[in-house]
């Protein structure tokens, strides 16, 4: 799991540094061509307003067309066809903004200063793009920065997505064996790459091996084969890929992504990656830290109610599942008396529960329990919005009966979530409120958007807080 987090982290920083690169490339754009084309200084200081604008249009512009996303396997020239839409939709909101600011005729922004201005700065970002591919390559090579890969095959076609993923060592996938469903003994090998047996070994080889990507090559008439593996593969947090052999279909507006040359279906892969796992962070680092400076004084307070009320330590914590299913501890005030579980055993707590404290059973109602847990976001460990943390014990006792439990864990656990100001939290004694619970939470993860998480905070401030199934 740390090998998957570190990678992660690593595509984030790339696409961090790109988008900086970026910006600087335009602004640095704009002066230079100001200096070949509009060397009066009385041009400067709308010149430089001009440049400013620009950067605010192409963070939005290029966010929007998702520029930074994760373009491991595509082709370079799929990239570049991305960021000319995404420079001349800029320039062409720039163009309608100073038209309507301009007070100075059509000599107020120079036709040759933004003709240079527009190529410098797309050259500028293409040069780095390449720069960038060409280092990627060089790292790969050593062996760095790839993501391993098995591949679940039954005929000519998987032997094909096996060739090309082998072959295509520029795209830092690393093809560590292939699963066929027909008559195959393990060892045989297709371009070098080992058959590990039939499909009925995919899962514990996944699992044993931590593997980042399962990918599909079966034909559709094998759905029964595809839903075995996905329902195999429901405690792992590998990312799936379906390649079906379209050559026979005619597909009318549909969308299919593309690695290594393949059209690609994801089946399950988590939407914190790229830009928008910076995002998330930014928005989590920046909030909790306000929060805590906002409320160290009440958090000051409770925890002097905590030890005037009962014997024990100020915080509980507890190891819980966070993100891609790695352990994590987190924290909360503690509002029950010190206990030891027997058999070390998770009992949630339940109304009018004897373990909880006066003091705690209010801290429980008003969730002021919760607030330590901006230490968490600020760790990493946790996000503000998410999926409730779930006690290891709890994943091993739901995971099995619940559908898709697991894939609740493809995002940060968060304090407050979709579910929380839905109503469904709580305890969770039946299997219909824990399936209820899990149903929002998936939702949450198909759904995600940056104002999406600003929607469930301003509903937490109103009713997220207190409620009646919070004991």
């Amino acid at each position: 799991m740390a090998k998957k987090g570190i990678l992660q982290e690593h595509s984030t920083a790339v696409a961090f540094a790109m988008r900086v690169l970026d910006l600087g490339a335009i602004l640095l754009s704009a002066w230079i061509a100001q200096l070949l084309f509009a060397p009066d200084d009385d041009a400067q200081g709308r010149l430089l307003r001009a440049g400013v604008m620009a950067l605010l249009i192409a963070f939005i512009v290029f966010d929007h067309a998702q520029v930074y996303r994760a373009w491991r396997g595509s082709k370079l020239t799929e990239e570049l066809r991305t960021l000319l839409k995404a420079w001349a939709l800029t320039f062409a909101v720039l163009a309608g903004v100073l038209l309507l600011t301009s007070h100075g005729g059509s000599d107020h922004y120079p036709r040759k200063w933004l003709v240079a201005w527009w190529c410098l700065g797309m050259g500028a970002c293409v040069a780095m793009r390449m720069l960038l591919r060409l280092a990627l390559r060089a790292i790969r090579a050593s062996g760095r920065n790839t993501r391993t890969v098995v591949v679940a095959i039954a005929n000519d076609f998987g032997h094909s997505v096996v060739e090309r993923a082998q072959a295509a060592k520029w795209a830092g996938l690393r093809v560590m064996g292939y699963f066929d469903d027909r008559e195959s003994v393990p060892g045989e090998a297709i371009a070098g790459v080992e058959c590990l047996g039939s499909l009925e070994g995919l899962a514990p080889y996944v699992e044993a091996h931590n593997i980042d990507q399962v990918w599909i090559a079966l034909p559709f008439r094998a759905e029964d084969r595809m839903r075995y593996i996905v329902d195999a593969l429901r405690h792992s947090t590998t990312d799936i890929r379906l390649l079906p052999d379209i050559n026979g279909f005619n597909l009318l507006n549909h969308s299919i992504g593309e690695v290594i040359d393949l059209p690609v279906i994801n089946l399950s892969s988590t939407p914190m990656v790229g830009i928008n796992r910076l995002v998330k962070g930014l928005e989590d680092r920046f909030l909790a830290a306000l929060i805590l400076l906002l409320i160290s004084p009440l958090m000051l307070v409770i925890a002097a109610g905590i030890k005037l009320t009962s014997p024990g330590p100020v915080f509980f914590r507890q190891e819980r599942l966070g993100y891609d299913g790695h352990p994590f501890r987190v924290w909360k005030f503690r509002s029950m008396k010190v206990h030891t579980e027997n058999g070390g055993q998770v009992t949630q707590a339940t109304r009018s529960d004897p373990r909880i404290t006066p003091f705690g059973a209010f801290l429980r109602r008003t969730s002021l329990d919760e607030l330590p847990q901006f230490f968490n976001v600020l760790d990493g460990s946790m996000s503000i919005v998410g999926p409730r943390p779930h006690a290891v014990a709890h994943n091993e006792q739901f995971k099995d009966r619940v559908d898709r439990y697991m894939r609740r864990h493809k995002v940060k656990p968060g304090i407050t979530g979709l579910a929380q100001v839905e109503g469904y939290r709580g305890e969770t004694d039946t299997l219909e409120k824990m399936e209820l619970r899990v149903k929002k939470d998936l939702e949450y993860i198909e759904n995600w958007s940056l104002g999406l998480d600003l929607k469930i905070i301003f509903l937490t401030i109103f009713k997220g807080f207190i409620n009646r199934n919070a004991y």
